[in-house]
């Protein structure tokens, strides 16, 4: 039998945990990983190669932005969630076994409710619900739902039994309505099974005029029907309280979703959708829920912390190892994480942002290294839009910090376009003009060298006369004999009277290396900032430390 997309055979393990044992719902999801498996599996990099760091401006833009989808950093955070849903998936099924005829109890009831169009209507009394519900609260850009979606995507979607004859669906995920209406993100429970299923339900129960409770009824009964194991609505914010009827109906809707329909359910939202729960999670008398998780902004470390070992040290350590920029630095300065910080405040997903559009205005440019006048750059041109939910990060006034709590971050894509225009048009006039009779492959180790820092008047008789004399050797073969030949240029030029290397212009300035006088220049905001520079690079002589030293003497 060809199964569809996203489901799997039911494989069955023994989890060791005797409240699980003997349920075939749980015994086949993936076993409960160990903190180390958990990490590897969340993990996503973009693979770096070093070939790549000396590919044409173009080319490296693309694979640049790759990180904005392609870089996952696991921290304690994401430890933490995955541990709580992973309970609340097993917890919810021990009351649901199809083994043992529990599943079949629910579906009774549920069956009883829809007949009666009652709630709290039974036909098995000894039938209890072992559901929990979490509230999941962050702001926007702090990668609630891509933390969610990664965790997710560790569970196959369906399973089926064919010893039961039973398909089980172990998660469904489903979005708030922008109406913010109840009975619409009921409709978008059925539409959401109809797409993973390929069956009708909203046709069947959706464009029916139901009210809210016989639509809870019929969401009950096919989440029995299925075996849900988790539902997750999103965008919970969305939800809007004189739409729906009130903040007690909605709080209502949620308990009965847990309570009745038997299926844990995770709230996640940004803090305008604070009030939705706050009744709900200081109520005795909804003991259901599972607690709460506040996602706030990375901390920035004190100054007695050890960087490297906080959440926001090891986040940005990972990712600033992803350079494609022929003049990156191994380490990161104290003075740029400082100011990487001040300007995203922790949210990840600016952070990200940040340090994408930096490399890549850092390859624009021509620069080859992120700098801090860079990033500033990039933060004043490209991120205007989330200016004021900075600056309310940064006063630390809740009152204000409310008002910007749905962050809104500019349209990334659309600005790397941007900045890929800008990718410096004489040096591709140069480039063109280099013809070498037609030879692609000169053509192709020219750029690479000039991406190098290598640009000069001699590479293209240097790269002439290599494939004159070696017309058998490949591109990787030739690139050390050419260097050799442009190291040791002023003693030994192989070729006809010497070549005048060409000038660097003060508006290129930027383009040289970090140790550079004219660079630091190039950088430097005063003639202080100057100074300071070229004496933390050691360039010049300070005279109090020696007139210091001699008096000691």
């Amino acid at each position: 039998m060809t199964l569809p997309s996203g489901m799997v055979t039911a494989v069955y393990q023994d989890t060791g945990i005797p409240s699980y044992h003997g349920n075939p719902l749980i015994e086949a999801l993936p076993p409960i990983p160990d903190r180390k498996q958990l990490i590897a599996g969340l993990s996503e990099t973009t693979e770096l190669r070093p070939s790549e760091i000396y590919l044409d401006g173009q080319r490296r833009v693309h694979i640049i932005s790759q990180l904005l989808d392609g870089f996952f950093q696991p921290l304690a955070r994401h430890i933490e969630l995955e541990a709580k849903i992973s309970i609340m998936l097993r917890q919810g099924y021990v009351g649901r076994n199809i083994a043992t005829g529990d599943l079949s109890a629910h579906l009774q009831n549920g069956y009883e409710r829809i007949k009666s169009g009652d709630l709290k209507a039974f036909r098995f009394d000894h039938v209890e619900s072992t559901a929990k519900s979490l509230a999941f609260i962050g702001c926007s850009g702090s990668g609630k739902t891509s933390s969610l979606n990664r965790i997710l995507a560790t569970y196959p979607q369906m399973i089926h039994h064919p010893e039961h004859n039973f398909t089980q669906i172990v998660f469904l995920k489903i979005d708030c309505p922008h109406d913010g209406a109840l009975k619409s993100l009921c409709h978008n429970f059925f539409r959401e099974i109809d797409s993973i299923l390929g069956t009708d339900y909203v046709r069947r129960y959706g464009e029916k005029r139901h009210g809210v409770e016989t639509m809870i009824a019929l969401m009950s009964q096919l989440a029995n029907t299925y075996a849900i194991g988790l539902l997750v609505i999103d965008e919970i914010q969305h939800l809007n309280v004189r739409a729906s009827g009130g903040a007690e109906k909605m709080l209502n809707f949620f308990v009965t979703l847990v309570n009745e329909i038997s299926v844990p359910v995770v709230m996640v939202g940004t803090p305008k959708a604070r009030p939705v729960f706050e009744t709900d999670l200081r109520s005795a008398r909804r003991g259901a829920g599972f607690g709460s998780i506040l996602w706030e902004p990375l901390r920035q470390p004190t100054a007695e912390e050890n960087v490297d070992r906080t959440e926001w040290g090891a986040f940005t350590k990972k990712l600033w190892k992803y350079q494609w920029l022929t003049k990156a630095s191994d380490t990161m300065p104290d003075d740029l994480r400082d100011l990487w910080f001040d300007l995203s405040q922790g949210i990840m997903d600016v952070v990200i942002k940040l340090f994408v559009l930096s490399q890549i205005r850092a390859v624009v440019t021509g620069t080859e290294r992120i700098t801090p006048n860079i990033m500033k750059k990039v933060y004043h041109d490209e991120l205007k839009p989330i200016h004021p939910m900075m600056e309310a990060l940064r006063s630390g006034d809740p009152s204000k910090i409310a008002q910007y709590s749905d962050l809104t971050i500019p349209d990334v894509d659309k600005k790397i376009l941007e900045l890929s225009t800008l990718l410096d048009s004489s040096k591709d006039q140069i480039r063109k003009s280099v013809q070498y009779n037609g030879n692609d492959q000169a053509i192709r180790l020219h750029n690479l060298l000039v991406d190098m820092g290598h640009e000069s008047d001699l590479l293209e008789p240097l790269i002439q006369r290599a494939f004159e004399e070696y017309p058998d050797l490949q591109l990787k073969d030739l690139m050390p004999i050419i260097l050799n030949w442009y190291q040791s240029s002023e003693k030994t030029l192989p070729v006809t009277g010497k070549q005048k290397i060409k000038s660097i212009k003060m508006k290129e300035w930027h383009t040289l290396e970090s140790d550079d006088l004219r660079f630091m220049h190039s950088q430097a905001a005063n003639e202080d900032e100057m100074l300071d520079a070229a004496r933390q690079s050691g360039l010049v002589f300070n005279s109090d430390e020696w007139l210091g030293f001699g008096n000691q003497a």
